[in-house]
């Protein structure tokens, strides 16, 4: 991601900020290749469970949750992992935002009794995960045809030039070529692991660790942290794992801090490389608000969902999760208005 500046909030930013549609072709192709992928790997039987936990039964809230996460992802100048390894690469901006998403994901458990009402209030399904469960339908009979539809686009793009941009920067990697490598990664994920990529569960920790050393019995009293939604058995494991956003040290603890971490060395390692670790201090007060705002509702977005852009656009939505396509519907307007705050106080035009 650092390589070729694959930004996913540039993706959905963009387009309303220049007009340019370029990374937005990049995330398609993302889900093009995940699609395939994950259906070829469920088809040999190797995706267990299939579909993964905590994406939950769809709900209308889900909408309202991707349209913060989108303004959030917009003022923050990244996405919950666009952050890390702008942070990782010496961004202060980045770790402002970092900052705020751990407020906001702390800032929901005050609110997750009167939010679990509403999702469950606006719930559209009690079963169904994704399109195909709900139209009682096999998952290739959806997703091999929207996957070559999609494919065929893709290769006229190709012919046409559009899917590369000059670039004479050293080590730069072609966003097309990212988009691939990440797609990989997802699978090997699934596979590995028992689901994609996710990580702002772990958010949610460390501001639970953080809010702890102050307010313990608070913490200690608030439901939200005291849940464990992560109950499965993953693959090489003979038993299940437990996991919740509470601040121990649990299966979720396992599986998304190393991810944290390993996102943040890859960066500094890539910066390093470059010669490009230059900590960058001197950012105007106005970006270092809007970067703690956005992190602020982006924190808190992604616990609306439950779930962030990397696990609902490249986990979810390649097997057509509901809950992923109705984050997806909150997450344009999201970002448009975030768009037009980022140009009306921030940047100014």
């Amino acid at each position: 991601m650092h390589r070729s500046d694959f930004c996913v909030t540039a993706m959905f930013r963009d387009p309303f900020l220049f007009g340019d549609t370029f990374l937005l072709r990049m995330l398609l192709l993302l889900v093009v290749a995940s699609m395939a992928l994950f259906e070829a790997a469920r088809a040999l039987g190797l995706l267990s469970p299939y579909p993964f936990p905590l994406l939950g039964p769809p709900s209308l809230a889900s909408v309202a949750g991707g349209f913060v996460f989108g303004v959030g992802m917009v003022l923050a100048g990244g996405c919950v992992v666009g952050t890390l390894y702008k942070l990782g690469a010496g961004s202060l901006a980045a770790g402002v935002a970092f900052l705020g998403m751990l407020a906001g994901s702390a800032l929901y458990a005050e609110g997750h009794a009167e939010w679990t009402a509403v999702t469950r209030a606006t719930r559209l399904h009690d079963e169904a995960l994704t399109v195909a469960q709900w139209l009682g339908v096999p998952p290739a009979m959806l997703i091999l045809p929207l996957a070559g539809l999609g494919a065929a686009l893709l290769y006229r793009w190709f012919r046409a030039g559009r899917m590369t941009r000059p670039s004479h920067a050293l080590g730069h990697i072609q966003p097309w070529r990212a988009a691939l490598i990440l797609a990989g990664v997802g699978l090997f994920s699934w596979l590995l692991v028992g689901m994609p990529l996710g990580i702002t569960t772990a958010y949610a920790k460390l501001g639970a660790q953080v809010e702890s050393w102050f307010w313990p019995q608070h913490v200690a009293a608030l439901a939200f942290f005291s849940a464990q939604p992560l109950a499965y058995q993953p693959p090489f494991v003979d038993q299940v794992v437990r996991g919740g956003p509470g601040p121990a040290l649990d299966a979720v603890a396992a599986i998304q801090y190393p991810l944290i971490v390993g996102i943040l060395l890859g960066a500094l390692a890539s910066a390093l490389c470059l010669g490009e670790f230059r900590p960058r201090w001197r950012v105007p007060r106005r970006q270092l608000l809007s970067a703690l705002l956005g992190g602020l509702l982006l924190g808190l977005g992604a616990r609306m969902v439950p779930g962030c852009n990397i696990w609902h656009l490249w986990g979810g939505l390649p097997i057509l999760a509901l809950q992923s396509l109705l984050f997806l519907l909150g997450l344009v307007p999201g970002a448009w208005l975030g768009s037009r705050l980022l140009t009306r106080f921030v940047i100014r035009r």
